[in-house]
């Protein structure tokens, strides 16, 4: 029996990511669930992953430490709901590890992502070339999801996944 989460996609509210993928689901898992190899292409260039701390379990924590190219440095918390080995991984910053509410927005001055609340699903189904990979990010409101499209959110997603892959390829 199937227990996973279902969601649907809400135009006004969601944004998705989609993209096939010539790595095996399984390595993309490992890229997303890996402090070390997360680090080397979570935050498109020339930004940089600098820190990483993954508690993989429902409530666990996900942190992540960003580098802007003029080196400030932006903290980001969130908590995993769903963790599904090499299918699909759901976390949200609106809360903190243990499903704790989160204590404050993030703040990064003159960067607008981290001023909103999402919840990020990312599912991997196999493909006969390699992975289907889908990122669906949902806001509270319309006004972030535009916020967020209008920052970039399909440039700066496929510049992650392009180099999450090249990281793959060159392990």
């Amino acid at each position: 029996m199937n227990n996973s989460i279902k969601f649907k996609l809400n135009p006004e509210l969601d944004l998705i990511f989609e993209r096939i993928v010539d790595v095996p689901p399984e390595l993309v898992w490992a890229a997303w669930t890996t402090p070390e190899q997360l680090k080397q292409w979570f935050t498109p260039a020339p930004w940089k992953t600098v820190d990483c701390e993954i508690d993989l379990r429902p409530g666990g924590m996900f942190s992540t430490v960003m580098r802007s190219p003029e080196g400030q440095e932006f903290p980001n918390l969130g908590c995993y709901l769903e963790v599904i080995k090499n299918e699909r991984l759901v976390w949200t910053n609106a809360l903190e590890p243990g499903f704790r509410p989160s204590k404050r927005p993030v703040e990064m001055p003159g960067h607008e992502c981290a001023e909103f609340s999402l919840t990020v699903v990312i599912s991997l189904e196999p493909h006969e070339k390699g992975t289907q990979y889908t990122a669906l990010v949902m806001h509270s409101n319309k006004e972030d999801r535009a916020k967020h499209e209008a920052m970039g959110f399909q440039k700066g997603w496929g510049i992650a996944l392009d180099q999450l892959v090249a990281t793959i390829k060159k392990s």
